[in-house]
């Protein structure tokens, strides 16, 4: 008997527990209509196996490339243009090597979203950290507080009033926005929400990553039932 694969439609033989084209775990039965004998319970087993994290191998991934991605990924690095991408294959990573020291070596979507979300909560933190701390360094220790002041209030006055005056906004607003923007409380104000969002963002694509990862072995990778 054959049936059909719920995510990608291809035939799957009545004694495949998995599609052999996406990797997608298949309820099986037998021709009369029962459960064939012995295949569920492999099944559910192969199914909770590869649902499951063993954190502590999946945490040793995670923390060994959300730290140094973290790091540059960071506001003040010369590579934080690439940022986003590299912490999305930064989370697949995590989750390629997870499944390398699992047997069966095999994982569910769901599994390697929470691995990227491990990853990037390591790693959105590490980048918000290391931009704080750098630009603390700078301000405090090198005495470069003074080269940072004339480009936030560059930015302020030229870059940020040319882009609301072409949207439309008037010169009374803009004037009340650049008020609170250009002393140093709302300097510090715009930094925070500038990280804040930098992590979140980062979470997401690592998190997305680590599906992706997880998506990408259940092709090729699926536990022997």
């Amino acid at each position: 008997m054959e049936i059909t694969c719920t995510r990608c439609h291809q035939t799957v033989l009545a004694e495949n527990c998995y599609c052999p084209v996406c990797g997608l775990p298949q309820l099986v039965y037998s021709a009369d209509g029962s459960q064939g004998q012995g295949q569920p319970e492999r099944w559910n087993e192969a199914v909770r196996d590869a649902a499951s994290v063993d954190w502590k191998p999946a945490l040793r991934s995670a923390l060994m490339l959300a730290v140094p991605a973290g790091l540059l990924c960071n506001m003040l690095s010369p590579i934080s243009i690439f940022g986003l991408p590299l912490m999305a294959a930064t989370g697949a990573w995590a989750v390629m090597l997870y499944v390398r020291s699992q047997r069966p070596a095999w994982i569910t979507i769901g599994a390697g979203a929470r691995i990227g979300l491990v990853t990037g909560l390591l790693g959105g933190w590490t980048a918000a950290a290391s931009t704080g701390a750098i630009l603390f360094a700078m301000r405090f220790w090198f005495h470069q507080g003074g080269f940072y002041d004339g480009i936030w209030q560059n930015l302020v006055n030229q870059q940020m009033s040319q882009q609301w005056t072409s949207m439309g906004v008037d010169a009374q607003t803009v004037a009340q926005m650049k008020t609170w923007l250009l002393p140093p409380e709302g300097r510090a104000g715009w930094l925070l929400a500038a990280i804040t969002l930098l992590a979140m963002a980062l979470l997401l694509f690592a998190v997305a990553g680590g599906a992706l990862g997880a998506r990408l072995l259940a092709r090729s990778r699926r536990p022997e039932v």
